[in-house]
């Protein structure tokens, strides 16, 4: 049986006043890092207690499942895709995510590229980046962060608006967390160089999810990214 509105309200409460510590710890302005409620697998409900909360987006994983979910609350929501894209689904995600987040590829790009222009808009990207090197993990390998970005930014369609990582698991929880803080200040120093190297602002760091979060914040994440602590366990 899914939550209840009460139950969100008051996870989401606690989640936002350790956002704020972890914000103090590092010495940054809480209102510099958002909160993105992920609902993947969650009935509509989820995205409609984020709505009711007052927050202004929501993550999702895959894309049938959220034109799905889009459909039955409406627009009062922003939709941001942070799950894997296959190019041959580029034109239906443009059609229907307000942010993409997880764009990996040159292929992509075009891809993406020819479908927002065919729709009239300019779609705002963040480029995933593999900052932890994990094989088992998507996103361009850090090598290749400077063409993706250059090929992005060629095209009038795309507005890239910074970058995205999810960060290793280890063996033990400490070695997950010591991945993460490395995968984390890898990420950041990757934007700074692609920041000055083709000279555009890059403002937005998305990594940290439910188990990292507090360490992301501490090296520079402008999004976080939780389900878990928000919905409970996915079914």
């Amino acid at each position: 049986m899914f939550i209840d509105f009460e139950t969100f309200r008051a996870r989401a409460d606690k989640l936002r006043g350790l956002m704020q510590d972890a914000c103090r710890a590092a010495g940054r302005d809480p209102a510099s890092v958002k909160l993105l409620p992920v609902t993947k697998t969650h009935p509509p409900a989820a995205a409609e207690y984020v709505v009711r909360y007052g927050l202004p987006a929501v993550g999702e994983n895959r894309v049938q499942e959220a034109v799905d979910k889009r459909a039955a609350v409406g627009d009062a929501l922003r939709w941001e895709l942070i799950g894997h894209l296959q190019s041959n689904k580029a034109k239906l995600a443009a059609a229907h995510f307000d942010r993409i987040q997880s764009v990996d590829s040159e292929k992509l790009v075009k891809h993406l590229a020819r479908s927002a222009s065919d729709q009239g808009k300019v779609l705002p990207v963040l480029l995933q980046i593999n900052a932890g090197n994990d094989p088992a993990k998507f996103g361009a390998e850090p090598e290749d962060a400077p063409r993706l970005l250059e090929t992005a930014l060629a095209q009038p369609s795309l507005r890239v608006e910074g970058l995205m990582t999810i960060a290793p698991l280890g063996a033990t929880p400490d070695e997950t967390k010591a991945h993460a803080r490395r995968t984390f200040a890898n990420l950041r120093r990757i934007r700074d160089d692609l920041a000055a190297r083709c000279a555009v602002p890059l403002p937005e760091l998305s990594m940290g999810m439910t188990g990292d979060f507090a360490d992301a914040i501490a090296e520079g994440s402008t999004i976080i990214r939780v389900g878990t602590a928000l919905f409970g366990p996915r079914e």
